[in-house]
């Protein structure tokens, strides 16, 4: 039996998982290429990595660029997939010129605002009825103890109401694609209860938010499962939908900083398979209210967590590995679903 045979005798993690949610990866333009039949066969939703960030699409007050972002649309369509916008609002990413005036300073309040609508009408407007969900403000919430917000030139100008304003863009510009919040530290209590606050006052006001994107950029230990739980059960009391918007696990804690290994030292894997089976068990439990779970990425031969946060190491945070073959993780997650 040759390697492509065995592979397409294993099961396919969207055949697998359709019962209860829909199994995503982010691509870019490479891993379009590289990584073409293992996401056509296995995944029935793609994000993003990049090229539907601001700086990518709109570089220039007066020139967007939607070569690539296109791409990633079609590949979707070309296979059935669905596509997860993201995302409209973040602090990174973003061009200068957003904040600028002609003079170089800072841009006022209602300049800001006019560029974020414009923009957001541009790019929604662009792919309504293809993209069915937006990642609309990533990241605003602030890791510090004392603040709600993170500092941020949005906010420095703008005000807090420009979390608001921009999903009300959103949802004019195609009223039917679903609007999430979308953040990292989604699990640790003191973030967990942040973002419970701002997305209760958005509902509050009548704001047109969904749901909540749980980024689930997670380890073999942090956080723990009763974290997750928790979190997973206190953003469904806000009567809003989940998706797991970026989920990988590093086979690093945070406080390793080795740069020695080539390849997963032992048990390394097993470790990371016993993690992922009991985070799939937990995620399927909780199916009602987890719509879409999508891996930042598909396989080791590329993930942003090369070289982040210690520079010079591998990592390898997927269910298949750098040739595309289903690691222990896989068959932990298969088996999870079917138990």
């Amino acid at each position: 039996m040759t390697q492509r045979q065995a592979l397409e005798d294993i099961p396919k993690l969207r055949e697998v998982f359709e019962p209860y949610f829909r199994i995503g990866a982010a691509v870019n333009p490479s891993t379009l290429t590289a990584q073409r039949e293992l996401l056509a066969r296995h995944f029935n939703s793609v994000t993003a990595e990049n090229e539907m960030k601001f700086a990518s699409l709109h570089p220039e007050e007066e020139r967007y660029a939607f070569e690539e972002a296109d791409r990633i649309v079609d590949f979707a369509a070309a296979h059935g997939m669905a596509v997860r916008g993201h995302t409209l609002v973040w602090h990174n990413q973003t061009p200068p010129w957003v904040f600028q005036n002609p003079s170089g300073g800072a841009a006022d309040r209602e300049t800001l605002l006019a560029r974020m609508k414009s923009h957001i009408e541009t790019v929604v407007s662009r792919y309504k009825g293809l993209i069915y969900a937006w990642d609309v403000v990533n990241e605003a919430v602030s890791d510090d103890g004392g603040e709600l917000l993170r500092p941020s030139k949005w906010l420095d100008i703008a005000g807090e109401d420009f979390i608001a304003k921009a999903f009300e863009y959103a949802h004019a510009a195609d009223p039917q694609a679903l609007l999430f919040y979308n953040d990292y530290n989604e699990s640790v209590p003191e973030k967990r209860e942040k973002i419970c606050e701002l997305v209760r006052s958005l509902k509050e006001r009548e704001v047109p938010i969904h749901g909540v994107g749980l980024q689930a950029h997670w380890n073999l230990v942090h956080p723990s499962l009763d974290d997750i739980r928790q979190a997973i059960e206190r953003y469904a009391s806000l009567g809003v939908k989940l998706h797991v918007t970026e989920l990988d696990v590093s086979v690093f804690l945070h406080e390793d900083r080795r740069t020695d290994l080539k390849e997963p030292e032992a048990g390394m894997l097993e470790r990371q398979a016993e993690r992922y089976g009991r985070i799939f068990r937990l995620f399927k439990e909780y199916g009602e209210h987890i719509e879409s779970v999508t891996f930042w990425g598909a396989a080791d031969d590329y993930t942003w967590l090369d070289n982040f946060p210690v520079r010079g190491r591998k990592n390898w945070p997927f269910l298949f590995d750098a040739g595309h073959r289903p690691k222990p993780s896989f068959r932990e997650v298969v088996e999870a679903a079917r138990s």
